[in-house]
C-alpha cells in the first residue's frame, strides 16, 4: 500500500507497506546533484555525501558504524548527476533506531576539518582510481564532450583541484543553498506503518528550514565530436553516443526495448555479432542514460587495435538496420519479457521499491503502479521503435571517441570517412 504525507515545511514522505517483508529500506533524498554545482564547487555534493558519515554532535564515525552493525543493518549513500541519497536497510523492529541514525547524519553532521582533510585524500584516490580504469574513464571523457558547456557532462566526483579546495565553510554554504525542504524527500518500503513512520521521521525533518534556492537546471545541448585520445593501453576503448530520451519522455519505453535488442542483453545483436560470432571483443554493450530533461543512447566496446575498423563497421551496420528495418515480432516480444521480467524481479527488493518511490515522486509527483508500466511496455510496436530511432540516428548526429593505442590513419576514418 502506497501513502504520502507532506510535512509542515514541505518535505515529502512516501512509503509502501509490504506486509510479508521482514525488513524496511528507507532513504533521505535531495534533488540536488553534480549538475547543480557551479565551477568552483565541482564534486562538493559527492564530498558532502562522504562527510555525513564522519560524525555528528551525538555520534563519532565509529559510533555510527557500530550502531548500524549492532542491528545487522546496512547503510550507504550515493551521489548522482541529479540526486544525493542516504539510505539504510534493517529488520522492521529496528526502524526507530535507523530512522534516528539517518536523521542525525542528515541534520547534525559536524564537518570536522580534520575529517575533511582525511576524506580529501580518499576522494582524490577515488578520482585516480577511475582515471586508471579505462573502460570507466572513457565514459567520463565522453560525457564531457557530449554535453559540453553544461555541468551534466562533468564527473560527479569533481576534480583534484576542486576537491582539495573544498572546506567546511563551502560545504555548509552549499547545504544551506541546496538542501531545502522542497527538494527533500524521505521514502521507505517494507514492513512498516506509514503513520508510525511519520511519528519517527517528522519531528526531526520538520526542523529543516533553509532559504529557497532559485537556481534552475539548464537542459544541455548535445554535441557530436569525433575524437581520438591516444593512450598506451592494451586495448582501444570506443564509445559512440546519440541523443536519447529523458525520464519523462513517453518514448522511453521504445528506447529501453530497442536498447535490449541492440546491445544490453546476451542475445542482443551487438553481443552476438561482435563477441559470440566473431570474438572481436570481450566487453561490448549498449546503454541508455536518462535524466529528467535529457538522455543519451550509447555503445561501448573494448577491442584490440587491429579490430577497431571491423567493429566500427559492424556497429554501423546494426544501427543502419535498426533505422531502416522493423525488428521482428520475436525480438520485440523477447525484449518486452526481458524488461518486464527485470522490473518484477527487482520489485521483490525493498531497496528497489524505496528507490522507485522517490524517483517517481520527484519526476511525476505520484506513485506509478507496476501494472501501468507493463501496459506501456506491451503497447510499444516495432514501428514505434523504428520511428523513434530514425529521429535520433544519423552519422552527423553521432559522437564517437576512441581511447587507447589508435593508429594514426584511423583518426579521420570514423563512420563513412
Amino acid at each position: 500500500m502506497y501513502r504520502k504525507t507532506v510535512l509542515g515545511n514541505g518535505i515529502r514522505v512516501v512509503t509502501e507497506k509490504i506486509p510479508f517483508a521482514h525488513s524496511v529500506s528507507t532513504g533521505i533524498w535531495v534533488s540536488t546533484g553534480s549538475r547543480d554545482e557551479n565551477p568552483a564547487e565541482r564534486g562538493i555534493t559527492h564530498f558532502i555525501e562522504h562527510m555525513l558519515f564522519k560524525g555528528t554532535r551525538r555520534r563519532s564515525a565509529l559510533d555510527i558504524a557500530k550502531e548500524f552493525d549492532s542491528v545487522g543493518g546496512f547503510a550507504n549513500a550515493f551521489t548522482s548527476k541529479e540526486h544525493i541519497c542516504f539510505h539504510a536497510k534493517v529488520l522492521a523492529a529496528h526502524l526507530p533506531k535507523v530512522t534516528d541514525l539517518l536523521c542525525d547524519l542528515f541534520l547534525e553532521s559536524v564537518f570536522d576539518p580534520a575529517e575533511i582533510g582525511r576524506e580529501q585524500s580518499v576522494i582524490v584516490q577515488e578520482i585516480r582510481m577511475v582515471e586508471d580504469t579505462p573502460d570507466e574513464f572513457i565514459h567520463v571523457l565522453f560525457q564531457e564532450e557530449f554535453w559540453k558547456q553544461n555541468p551534466l557532462g562533468l564527473p560527479i566526483y569533481g576534480t583534484v583541484e576542486t576537491v582539495e579546495k573544498a572546506g567546511r565553510k563551502e560545504m555548509l554554504d552549499f547545504l544551506a543553498a541546496h538542501f531545502n525542504p522542497e527538494k527533500i524527500l524521505v521514502s521507505a518500503a517494507g514492513n512498516l506503518d506509514h503513520d508510525h513512520f511519520i511519528d519517527l521521521i517528522g519531528p526531526s525533518m520538520e526542523k529543516v528550514g533553509h532559504l529557497k534556492n532559485k537556481a534552475r537546471r539548464l537542459p544541455p545541448d548535445s554535441h557530436f565530436p569525433r575524437r581520438v585520445v591516444k593512450k598506451e593501453l592494451e586495448q582501444v576503448h570506443l564509445l559512440i553516443g546519440m541523443d536519447g530520451t529523458s525520464q519523462r519522455d513517453e518514448a522511453r519505453f521504445a528506447s529501453h526495448l530497442l536498447n535490449v535488442i541492440l546491445g544490453s542483453s546476451m542475445s542482443s545483436r551487438l553481443f552476438q555479432e561482435i563477441r559470440e560470432k566473431r570474438g572481436l571483443a570481450y566487453s561490448v554493450y549498449s546503454f541508455s542514460h536518462n535524466h529528467e530533461d535529457s538522455g543519451m543512447t550509447g555503445i561501448y566496446a573494448g577491442v584490440s587495435p587491429e579490430n577497431v575498423r571491423e567493429v566500427l563497421a559492424l556497429i554501423d551496420r546494426e544501427l543502419s538496420k535498426l533505422s531502416r528495418d522493423l525488428v521482428t515480432e520475436a525480438e520485440l516480444d523477447s525484449a518486452k519479457e526481458y524488461v518486464k521480467g527485470n522490473m518484477y524481479i527487482n520489485s521483490e527488493s525493498n531497496d528497489y521499491r524505496m528507490n522507485r518511490l522517490a524517483k517517481n515522486e520527484f519526476l511525476f509527483g505520484d506513485y506509478i503502479a507496476f501494472e501501468e508500466i507493463e501496459k506501456k511496455i506491451n503497447a510499444v510496436t516495432a514501428e514505434d521503435m523504428r520511428t523513434w530511432f530514425k529521429e535520433i540516428y544519423s552519422p552527423q548526429k553521432m559522437a564517437i571517441m576512441l581511447y587507447g593505442p589508435v593508429e594514426d590513419e584511423l583518426e579521420a576514418i570514423f563512420y563513412r570517412g
